[in-house]
């Protein structure tokens, strides 16, 4: 186990940050817009996202880089800017952090699936590869695999991360079966677990795809398959539509109010995904101190 994750564990829970995706639409993204390119056109308000989190308490932010493989961004026709996001994406969230929190670089899906042909195993490892670089290179103190729903592309950014030497998070989406505790191929938390293990990840966790409630059992049975650190980011709930507009329904006491079941599941970092906020974080450090 990498030393920083080491010292960050020894007061775990480890409080990380929230969505930002869901932020930047507050901020004005349109729906349809690629929030990343926004590190270049409008820095000052990637900034702002970064800065609420760090103020509301996170010992962890991520960055605004969760689109920025090539190969994803090329469907916005920005592959011509990887590096130039990614190294935004870090810098930004550095300035933000301070010495008040560490930042852990996002990398989302390629948005491509090896299973149909639609693109090679190698198209997709140059294409993290490249990613991950240049995180190492502008300065991130660890790295995010999140939001994986294919366990053969999360191995492949896992192997293409660990060369960066940098610590490495790798956290599935868990949405799919009779109780929403399968990943989307089809992989259990048990499973996922034990090979990511083994590809030498460092902590191993679940993000996205349901709301906070179904995630307890989850981190139990990640818990009980190895013995890594486990990451948690669960929604605020599943989104639904008002009119045109797209809400989430749980609230910030809501979601706390689950924060003593998934300490006592064994999570050891925990923050929120979409439709959460800094409000959220708010209320998870205020739980945990009751708690203590």
């Amino acid at each position: 186990m990498k030393k920083l994750i080491e010292e960050l564990i020894k007061q775990k829970p480890v409080v990380t940050d929230g969505s930002w995706g869901t932020q930047l639409q507050t901020l004005g993204l349109p729906a349809g817009e690629c929030p990343d390119i926004w590190n270049l056109t409008n820095p000052h308000l990637v900034e702002k996202v970064a800065k609420s989190y760090v103020d509301a308490g996170s010992k962890i932010i991520l960055t605004n880089t969760f689109r920025s493989n090539r190969l994803a961004l090329k469907d916005f026709g920005y592959d011509n800017k990887v590096k130039e996001i990614n190294r935004a994406g870090v810098e930004i969230s550095k300035r933000s952090a301070g010495d008040k929190a560490y930042v852990f670089a996002s990398a989302g899906p390629v948005g491509k699936l090896i299973l149909t042909g639609e693109i090679t195993e190698e198209e997709i490892y140059q294409s993290y590869s490249e990613q991950m670089q240049t995180f190492k290179e502008a300065g991130a103190d660890g790295i995010v695999i999140e939001t994986q729903s294919d366990l053969a592309e999360a191995l492949i950014a896992l192997r293409a991360a660990k060369e960066t030497g940098l610590p490495v998070v790798v956290s599935m989406v868990f949405d799919s079966g009779k109780d929403k505790e399968y990943t989307f191929m089809g992989n259990s938390p048990e499973e996922c677990a034990k090979q990511l293990k083994d590809a030498d990840a460092d902590i191993i966790g679940a993000n996205c795809g349901q709301g906070i409630e179904g995630f307890i059992n989850i981190c139990k049975r990640i818990k009980s398959s190895t013995n890594l650190p486990v990451w948690i980011k669960p929604n605020a709930g599943l989104p639904q539509f008002e009119g045109s507009t797209i809400v989430y329904k749980t609230t910030p006491d809501d979601f706390a109010g689950f924060i003593p079941d998934l300490i006592n599941a064994g999570t050891d970092f925990i923050g929120g995904c979409c439709g959460t906020n800094p409000d959220f974080i708010t209320s998870i450090i205020k739980t945990i101190r009751e708690l203590k």
